[in-house]
């Protein structure tokens, strides 16, 4: 959602060269890495040209801060050598704030102005130090819904001039979630989703409907930690932690049946905050006082997803149906066209392959 708001911020402030129309990459930035696809259409559908990681050390980036900008720059740089000049790019939850917000059409003239008037009960910072955009949800004679997407304007500045410092163009800079939306649920599916992309570092929760990220929330539990437990209940290095923990996972008859409490305790709480999200959407209201969409099903996305047993956990846990993502679903059947990245590598992808498909009206 929040591309939209941007895309606009950026054309209006810093406006894209004539040739714009050139080939672009989603670049997924987290903490640890960049992770980039480029996508092409074909006669087939669209499909995968290439792909890539980079990682980035601890320090140059903290909860989606940029803290070492000509380390960052380095890194973008050797991007820019190897071709990489048009890129999509998505800003971390934690730098987002994401809200629904109800406008009376009684007395409103620009609904921008009445949302700017209204921002500061929502976010905190100042509106004139925030960038904001919105998203109509629903109207009806005496109101108007939107859905309200606002970061600051100086973290939005930083991430721009750092590509431009590196030569690079911002196509645009959208929240990860809806990037994420974007490649897993089925284009023109208006049904609500709890998707829950597991990484490395942290967990996003978020909430899809009606094509549109509603909710977001960021846990600071990912596979680092659960590699952490486990180094520290058997006395092993991070890379064997790592081993045992893709291995074993959440199997209770593993041969090394010690590993799965160990996991369970780290897991059991990713489930709790899953479970806290899901009854609240689907036992509070709407904005208009309505009760909403239930969830449909769980999808998880994220590289430590593939952890053995997690969605089987999850979803007796929840009696909810609860999936691995297809990041294909709107990219060339694979069928027609095996992608080169694998189908447990694509679940680390997902944030990138969604900002790539901004480049063919999936918005």
């Amino acid at each position: 959602m929040l591309a939209k708001g941007l895309n606009r911020f950026l054309f209006r402030y810093f406006p894209p060269p004539a040739f714009l129309m050139a080939p672009s990459y989603g670049l997924d930035i987290s903490d640890q890495s960049l992770k980039f696809v480029q996508l092409i259409p074909t006669r087939d559908g669209i499909q995968v040209v290439r792909y890539g990681e980079r990682k980035i050390p601890p320090g140059v980036i903290e909860s989606g801060k940029i803290k070492n900008l000509p380390r960052l720059q380095e890194i973008l740089l050797s991007l820019r050598k190897e071709g990489i000049r048009f890129v999509r790019v998505s800003l971390p939850e934690e730098q987002v704030y994401l809200f629904p917000m109800r406008l009376e059409k009684a007395g409103l003239k620009n609904m921008r102005e009445g949302i700017e008037l209204a921002l500061e009960e929502h976010v905190p910072m100042p509106a004139k130090e925030a960038i904001f955009d919105y998203d109509l949800v629903h109207e009806d004679d005496r109101s108007l819904e939107v859905e309200v997407a606002a970061a600051s304007s100086t973290t939005i500045e930083n991430y721009i001039s750092v590509f431009r410092n590196c030569f690079i163009s911002v196509q645009s800079l959208e929240l990860e979630a809806q990037a994420i939306a974007r490649a897993v649920i089925k284009k023109g599916d208006r049904n609500t989703y709890l998707i829950v992309d597991f990484g490395q570092t942290r967990t996003g929760i978020f909430i899809a409907s009606r094509g549109v990220v509603v909710f977001t929330s960021t846990l600071d539990i990912g596979g680092v930690s659960l590699n952490a437990a486990i180094a520290k209940s058997f006395g092993v290095n991070p890379e064997e932690a790592e081993r045992l923990k893709m291995e074993y996972g959440l199997r209770r008859n593993a041969p090394n049946k010690e590993i799965f409490p160990v996991l369970l305790n780290s897991v059991s709480v990713l489930r709790d905050e899953i479970v806290k999200h899901f009854l609240y959407w689907n036992t509070h209201q709407d904005e208009e006082g309505k009760t909403r969409e239930p969830v449909k099903k769980i999808i998880f996305c994220g590289g430590d997803a593939n952890l053995i047993g997690l969605s089987d956990y999850i979803s007796q846990s929840m009696k909810m149906p609860v999936e691995l993502a297809n990041v294909w679903t709107n990219i060339s059947p694979t069928d027609k066209h095996v992608p080169e990245i694998s189908m447990r590598e694509s679940l680390g992808f997902a944030t990138a392959i969604g900002l790539a498909l901004g480049d063919f009206d999936y918005d």
